[in-house]
């Protein structure tokens, strides 16, 4: 099938966005509410006292309904999907799904992290707040330290 976020599988050609009625940034919220009003208007119960064609056709889009459903409501598959690596014939392999999913949350915190960047100033870890965390305190401290103990000497030499 041809999916709005990617690659086809050779089946009939619809977007399980299309199938539910929903946009592609869809809440989840959204696409329960759409899944639940579509799951009852085609019901096969509902349509048992109708033909045969009638009742097959609703039959068919129940299925396409629970379908996209299960692949939108599922954070994992739903990221799969919209980048089109998702293919409901290996459904078992949850293995490469999990590794996909991690894979794109990296890249999102990579993309977070130049935002970051560029809205501190230079690599953000280096400054934060006014202090500079890459350089080592405790130098600082002993240069402090050490030239308190000069004045101090200078102090002590002056009253001689």
């Amino acid at each position: 099938m041809d999916r709005e976020g990617g690659g086809s599988n050779g089946g009939s050609s619809f977007s399980y966005y299309s199938v539910l009625g929903i946009r592609k940034d869809a809440s989840f919220s959204d696409v329960r509410s759409a899944y639940r009003k579509l799951a009852l208007k085609w019901h096969p119960d509902r349509w048992a006292r109708n033909s045969g064609a009638a009742t097959a056709e609703a039959k068919r889009r129940f299925q396409q309904i629970q379908e996209a459903y299960s692949v939108l409501s599922d954070e994992a598959k739903r990221s799969m999907y919209d980048v089109g690596l998702y293919n409901p014939l290996e459904d078992e392999d949850e293995d490469f799904c999990d590794f996909m999913q991690e894979m794109l949350s990296m890249m999102n915190n990579v993309k977070d992290e130049r935002m970051f960047k560029e809205m501190v100033g230079g690599d953000g870890m280096t400054t934060m707040m006014g202090f500079d965390i890459s350089e080592d305190p405790t130098v600082t401290k002993k240069a402090r330290v050490s030239q308190s103990k000069g004045n101090a000497a200078k102090r002590s030499n002056s009253r001689c």
